[in-house]
């Protein structure tokens, strides 16, 4: 894909994009076997993740209040401390059990509400804090018995754009699925055009995924849609850096190193019959362009629209990710080996 030249290249990213009528589109089915989709879950779901879920938005863990949410069946309370760490700990109070994400953070520790038990960052006798990181757009906890791998420092992170010069969202949504199925749903490109027609068009898989040849990933030509006949064309690679995440980052076209993090965080236990999968999608977007400064003083203004996008996809996408779960549980998936 050649980068857009010209003064017209200069001013503004967005392209005419002629409309064939949905209908009219060239069919993606062929292209989008079963078995590859398959293979390539696989090869995802065997990386190892150091037993790291991504917990929340960096900008929901406030300070002055705790967050809480279960994770992988296990009860979690985030907080930060006096100096803006992030210290994360069993979601009951040690005393009598209470839900500590009820409590009150004062002075960095974390009082629960029921009889007064304060709680640091450094844990006490039979309430030992979990690892927590907060790479300045997502929190990260550690839980090593939920996970079952050798445990690591520090989560796999993607490459991101300098946040310097780029404007991030975070959303999030739930599913009646495993984290399995929602990255199932990233890992096939081919239905965006078909399934999101108000969002995307045009839309190519140039390169599968081949871990000899191309580090495993997809690289896909497609235009996002900005109105009916307006579209902002993009290169862009999927790769899936661990089992619950996958990465939508641009190489080519406007935005180029713009990323979204796609991270599947489940909330019930390994092996419960009714499942729920958080979705915590992180897009990370950047421009050459010189107006790009205005976007990034406009961030707080622009997030809502960001998240309010994101999930208009998702509420798509998960409606087939429950369908997912529902057929592989009845044995009728296609491509299910």
């Amino acid at each position: 894909m050649k980068r857009p030249t010209g003064r017209r290249g200069r001013l503004s990213p967005l392209r005419p994009i002629p409309d064939p009528g949905w209908s009219r589109q060239e069919p993606t089915w062929r292209a989008a076997r079963p078995q590859l989709i398959a293979d390539a879950l696989k090869r995802a779901a065997a990386r190892p993740s150091g037993n790291w879920y991504v917990l929340a938005a960096a900008r929901e863990v406030r300070p002055g209040r705790p967050f809480g949410r279960t994770v992988a069946g296990v009860e979690v309370v985030a907080w930060r401390t006096e100096s803006g760490r992030v210290a994360a700990g069993p979601g009951a109070c040690p005393h009598l059990g209470a839900p500590l994400r009820d409590g009150v953070v004062e002075s960095g520790r974390l009082i629960c509400h029921w009889h007064g038990l304060a709680l640091t960052g450094r844990g006490m006798p039979g309430w030992e804090v979990f690892p927590a990181h907060d790479d300045g757009v997502l929190v990260w906890v550690r839980l090593d018995r939920a996970g079952g791998e050798e445990p690591t420092g520090l989560p796999r992170l993607p490459e991101r754009p300098d946040p310097r010069s780029s404007v991030d969202a975070v959303t999030t949504v739930v599913g009646d699925c495993e984290p399995e199925d929602v990255v199932a749903n990233r890992l096939d490109p081919w239905h965006g055009a078909w399934f999101h027609p108000y969002a995307f068009t045009r839309l190519t898989v140039i390169e599968e995924p081949d871990p000899a040849v191309n580090g495993d990933r997809f690289l896909v030509d497609v235009a996002y849609r900005v109105g009916p006949r307006t579209g902002v064309p993009v290169r862009a690679e999927f790769t899936a850096p661990e089992p619950r995440t996958v990465v939508m980052r641009i190489v080519g076209g406007e935005g180029v190193s713009s990323v979204v993090e796609t991270h599947a965080t489940p909330l019930t236990a390994p092996g419960d019959p009714r499942p729920r999968t958080a979705v915590v999608e992180a897009v990370l977007a950047t421009s050459e362009r010189p107006g790009f400064a205005a976007a990034r003083a406009a961030a707080p203004l622009l997030r809502p629209l960001m998240r309010r996008a994101a999930a208009r996809l998702w509420r798509d996408d998960l409606a087939y990710a429950e369908r997912r779960r529902l057929l592989r549980g009845q044995g009728r998936f296609p491509g299910a080996t």
